[in-house]
């Protein structure tokens, strides 16, 4: 009997994990804070919910030990408590698309549009970065950006694009991307510049997929 409630006690504490993943908003704050720390009110802004849930949901990830926080004057910071807790998430996803006929089927649909550059290696779109035969432009938020990026890629927030694109060097194809394959930014972008005479495609990569890949980051 002890031997089966220790077995017991042990299968408890896996699962408290997988509790803490059972809501679609912490698995959105998890892909968050997979880009750099931050505050509950910008969690909350990004996920669309009010500060008193976003705390509870970040409350319910740190009983888990998937997140920590420090506090820097008045505000308290969230981040991930390792980069194993951004591999879970890639699995998770990656196992839901494997098993789920739903998703994949969404994701291929994504991936179907001219906008996604289907065929373009990493190397081969790092290596075009570098020699400036394509400009790759960030457009999640200026702090996610200065946490870390692609190599050569240029931050321009979704919310500053129509107001930058003097910034952009005309005749070159622009390459946008954010935070992954679920980002729906980059294809906002992508209708932006098209709209504004551009050539722009995107990718589906976000850092935390560029990162696991081995390619590397600028911060």
């Amino acid at each position: 009997m002890k031997q089966n409630a220790t077995r017991s006690h042990l299968y408890e504490q896996v699962a408290r994990i997988g509790k803490a993943l059972s809501s679609p908003k912490r698995l959105e704050i998890i892909e968050l804070l997979a880009q750099g720390e931050q505050t509950v009110d910008l969690l909350a802004q990004r996920c669309g919910i009010d500060i008193r849930l976003a705390s509870a949901h970040l409350r319910a990830l740190r009983e888990a030990r998937l997140v920590e926080s420090s506090r820097e004057g008045k505000f308290i910071r969230y981040r991930l408590s390792g980069p194993d807790v951004a591999e879970l998430w890639l699995t998770l996803r990656g196992t839901a698309e494997e098993h789920l006929v739903e998703l994949r089927v969404a994701l291929e649909q994504m991936a179907m549009q001219p906008d996604t550059l289907l065929s373009e290696s990493r190397e081969s779109l790092l290596a075009k970065a570098r020699s400036g035969d394509i400009v790759v432009i960030d457009v999640r938020p200026g702090d996610e950006f200065a946490a870390g990026h692609l190599p050569h890629a240029r931050s321009m927030p979704l919310d500053e694009l129509e107001q930058r694109l003097a910034d952009l060097p005309p005749g070159k194809e622009i390459v946008a991307y954010c935070r992954g394959p679920f980002c729906l930014m980059s294809d906002e972008a992508v209708r932006l510049l098209r709209a504004r005479g551009y050539s722009a495609r995107k990718i589906s990569d976000g850092v935390t997929e560029w990162s696991r890949s081995g390619m590397p980051l600028d911060r």
